[in-house]
């Protein structure tokens, strides 16, 4: 489904040896990088990014002897596309997420989640607590609404049939208009070879369909299959983590996920919680704000794990 012929280095940008996991739903792609029995980073991305997302991330706490694992979810980056919708239910992504990283026997890991990785990453967490020793949460949701979920109206265009393929899967508007400009403070940000390589994995109609599926699945309010999805889960990853370290880093400049989901919500279901206000940072914070974020992640893995070494 990818293009043959790309680079998928993007120039040495994204150095990192390829690895592939099978599920039933098709081919997921992951790196696994530093040292086998270095502390396990894993770090689990959104809507419309893959593994990408982190490669600052990556190169940091590998810098530090940690081991750094990095998932693409089906329908993104290097994993398969298959074009039906209902392989991109958000309990499968899930399904597929724990089973890889069950596959690689991890012990005392760190996760890192942000968007869609909320609900994705933290399910393996909240099934597997005695894997994961803390919780590196970014804009994102675990927990059922208490009301009415306003949407954009760009959002609600997407939720529209014929009206989201257009745009979605047609003008590929989710990472052209969403990824590149209102989803970040600063758009310049991304470079041009940061875009290709956001571009590449989605080069068609049909490999767009996991773009699509996520907007039509962000709850409207408190009722709804993702709703008691994430309520369901929420409470036991809420019971398994409230000893554990919590860190929350939140944009204050994203226009998908307000201040009142990291007070309304998780400040009430983690209110042991360390948090960092990023001011000046959109939804994609990991672009926007890395000089910030990645220090403290690094920070946040020392304090956690007293007895890791410096950098190399």
């Amino acid at each position: 489904m990818n293009n043959s012929d790309t680079d998928w280095t993007f120039g040495g940008a994204w150095p990192y040896e390829p690895k592939w996991f099978d599920t039933p739903q098709g081919r997921l792609h992951y790196i696994d990088e530093g040292p086998r029995d270095g502390i396990p980073i894993v770090f689990v991305h959104g809507n419309p990014t893959w593994a990408y997302l982190y490669r600052r991330f990556i190169k940091a706490v590998t810098g530090w002897d940690f081991r750094a694992i990095a998932m693409d979810h089906l329908g993104f980056g290097r994993s398969d596309k298959p074009t039906p919708a209902d392989v991109y239910s958000i309990s499968l992504h899930a399904d597929r997420c724990e089973a890889l990283l069950e596959s690689l026997d991890l012990e005392n890991a760190t996760l890192v989640v942000q968007d869609w990785g909320g609900p994705v990453g933290l399910t393996w967490a909240a099934r597997h607590p005695e894997r994961v020793s803390g919780l590196f949460v970014l804009n994102t949701f675990f927990q059922r609404p208490v009301g009415e979920v306003p949407l954009p109206a760009i959002l609600k265009a997407f939720r529209t049939p014929f009206v989201g393929e257009l745009l979605v899967k047609g003008a590929h508007a989710f990472v052209k208009g969403f990824l590149f400009r209102a989803g970040l403070n600063d758009p310049s940000r991304l470079t041009e070879t940061d875009k290709a390589a956001y571009l590449a994995p989605h080069p068609t109609w049909s490999s767009r369909s996991g773009i699509l599926a996520f907007p039509r699945q962000i709850p409207s309010g408190p009722k709804g299959p993702i709703s008691d999805f994430v309520a369901a889960e929420g409470a036991n990853l809420e019971a398994a983590f409230a000893g554990k370290p919590v860190k929350i880093v939140w944009p204050m400049k994203d226009v998908a996920f307000s201040a009142e989901t990291l007070d309304g919500m998780w400040l009430k279901a983690f209110p042991h919680a360390e948090v960092t206000r990023v001011e000046n940072a959109g939804h994609f914070i990991q672009e926007d704000a890395p000089e910030t974020v990645i220090p403290e992640l690094m920070d946040f893995i020392g304090r956690t794990h007293k007895s890791s070494e410096g950098p190399k």
